[in-house]
C-alpha cells in the first residue's frame, strides 16, 4: 500500500488546498520574499487589485486543476513510486514563461498547461495568488476540541527571476513580472559565473521553502549560456484541526498492491467528525487543518481497483468527492510518511504534447526582440511530511532561458586559399601567402 495510498495521498494534497479555498480577500497579500541581486528591470509594484473578472480567477483554478491531473497522469506513470508534486508551484512558473511566448511556442504552452489568452492569464494568476498568500493571515484555530489549539496554518509562496546583465529583455516582458508575479528582474552574470548564480537560486529555494528543499538545482544545469531563470517556491505546513493521539500510533500492516506487506507507523484518529464518502470502488475522507483553510483528500481504492480508479483521475472527481462527501464520524487510520519527487518536466510536458519550448524552435520574442532563448532546464522538487501533528510540503520550480547557439560556421580549407601573419596591435602584414597545392615542399 506503499504503492497504493501513498501516492494518491500526496498527490492530491496540494490539490485539495487549491480546490479548498474561496477567491476572497484579493486585495490582501504578503508579498515574495525579496531576492539577492540588483534590480535591472521593470522596477514596479506588484499590481495590489488586478482587473479581473469574478469569474476569471476559478476559470484559471479549473485549467490549473485539469492540468494537474494531466500531469499526475504522466508522472505516475512512470514507476510505482510514491509521488508528490506541487501542479500550483509548475502552473505559476510556466505562467511567468508563458507572458513572453509568441506563435507556435505560446499556442502549445495554453493548450498543454490549459492557460487562459494571454490578456487574462497573468492578471488572474496575480488575484489568485494574491489570495493564496493572504491566507496565513490572522490565521486563528477554528472548532478545536478540548483544548487542542495545534499549529497555525501557513502557506507561503514566492516568485523570483535573475536575468543576464546586458541582455536586452523586452521591457513589456519585465513589467508582467513585477506586475503580476512580483518578481522584478535581478541582475546575474550567468555568462562568467554560472556556479555562483546556481547557488543564489539554490540559497533563495532553501530559504522560501524553509530549508524543506536544499541544491534543487545541481551543477551544470545553469551555464554561460544561460539568460534567464524563473523559480517559484511554495510552503505549505498545516496542523490537522483534530490532531492524531500520539500514543495511539503504533506499527501496522500496510498491504502493497502485489499483495505483499510492509510494516509502517499507523496513526489512528478515533471517531473523528469529518466529511466522508462511499462509491463505487473506493472510499474517500477529508481530514481539515486548523484554521479551516485546507483539508487534505484521500482517495482510497478499494482492493483490487486501484489501477481502475487511478484511471478515472480528473479534476472533476476530485471536485464531485468534495462536493457530495457527509459529515460523520469516521475511524480513521493513516500512515505516518516523509518523502520527496523529483521531476523533470521537459520530459513529461513533452509526453503531454509541448515540445516547441525546448528546441530551438522556440518564439519567446516577447523577452527579447527576435527571439533566441528557449527552456533548457525544466526542473520540480516536493517533499511532504505526514505525522500525527499535521502536514508539512514545499515545493520548487526552477525553469531555465537558454540563449540558441549560432550554427558552427563552416570553414574547410581543402582547396587553395590565401593565408597572412599579422602583428595584432599595428596591424603589420609581416608573412603574406597562399597555399595552392599542400603536398608540394
Amino acid at each position: 500500500m506503499r504503492r497504493f495510498m501513498h501516492a494518491w495521498v500526496t498527490a492530491m494534497v496540494l490539490i485539495a488546498v487549491l480546490v479548498s479555498c474561496t477567491l476572497a480577500n484579493q486585495q490582501t497579500t504578503t508579498e515574495p520574499a525579496a531576492t539577492d541581486g540588483e534590480l535591472i528591470g521593470a522596477d514596479a509594484e506588484r499590481v495590489a487589485a488586478p482587473d479581473v473578472s469574478a469569474e476569471q480567477p476559478g476559470a484559471l483554478v479549473t485549467a490549473n486543476n485539469r492540468f494537474a491531473a494531466d500531469l499526475y497522469h504522466i508522472a505516475a506513470g512512470e514507476s510505482d513510486d510514491n509521488l508528490i508534486f506541487s501542479p500550483y508551484s509548475i502552473s505559476l512558473a510556466f505562467s511567468m514563461v508563458y507572458g513572453g511566448a509568441r506563435g507556435d511556442t505560446e499556442a502549445e504552452m495554453q493548450d498543454v498547461l490549459h492557460f487562459l489568452l494571454q490578456d487574462e492569464q497573468h492578471l488572474a494568476f496575480n488575484a489568485l495568488d494574491r489570495h493564496m498568500n493572504a491566507l496565513s493571515e490572522g490565521v486563528t484555530v477554528e472548532g478545536a476540541i478540548d483544548g487542542e489549539t495545534g499549529q497555525p496554518f501557513q502557506l507561503d509562496i514566492a516568485n523570483a527571476v535573475w536575468g543576464q546583465e546586458g541582455f536586452p529583455f523586452q521591457e513589456e516582458y519585465l513589467r508582467v513580472l513585477a506586475e503580476q508575479y512580483g518578481a522584478g528582474l535581478r541582475a546575474a552574470d550567468f555568462a562568467e559565473d554560472p556556479e555562483g548564480e546556481r547557488q543564489v537560486i539554490n540559497d533563495w529555494i532553501a530559504e522560501a521553502t524553509q530549508e524543506r528543499i536544499e541544491d534543487m538545482v545541481g551543477p551544470g544545469v545553469i551555464t554561460p549560456n544561460t539568460r534567464m531563470v524563473l523559480a517559484n517556491a511554495i510552503y505549505f505546513y498545516g496542523g490537522w484541526l483534530f490532531p492524531f493521539n500520539e500514543s495511539a500510533t503504533e506499527d501496522g500492516s500496510f498491504t502493497l498492491l502485489d499483495g505483499s506487506t510492509v510494516r509502517a507507523p499507523l496513526m489512528r484518529h478515533r471517531a473523528a467528525r469529518v466529511p466522508y464518502l462511499e462509491s463505487d470502488g473506493y472510499r474517500a475522507v477529508q481530514l481539515p487543518y486548523t484554521g479551516l483553510k485546507a483539508d487534505m483528500l484521500i482517495l482510497l481504492p478499494d482492493e483490487g481497483r486501484f489501477a481502475e480508479i487511478q484511471e478515472t483521475l480528473d479534476a472533476e472527481l476530485i471536485a464531485g468527492v468534495r462536493s457530495r462527501a457527509e459529515t460523520r464520524d469516521v475511524d480513521v487510520i493513516l500512515p505516518r510518511y516523509d518523502f520527496e519527487t523529483e521531476l523533470d518536466l521537459i520530459e513529461q510536458l513533452e509526453a503531454l504534447g509541448m515540445s516547441t519550448a525546448f528546441g530551438s524552435g522556440a518564439d519567446f520574442s516577447g523577452m527579447v526582440e527576435g527571439g533566441g532563448l528557449f527552456i533548457g532546464a525544466a526542473l520540480h522538487k516536493a517533499t511532504i511530511a505526514v505525522d500525527e501533528r499535521g502536514t508539512e510540503a514545499a515545493a520548487a520550480t526552477v525553469i531555465a532561458m537558454e540563449e540558441s547557439a549560432m550554427p558552427p560556421g563552416e570553414f574547410h580549407a581543402t582547396r587553395p586559399f590565401i593565408f597572412a601573419i599579422v602583428e595584432r596591435e599595428t596591424g603589420s602584414i609581416l608573412f603574406l601567402g597562399r597555399v595552392m597545392n599542400p603536398a608540394e615542399g
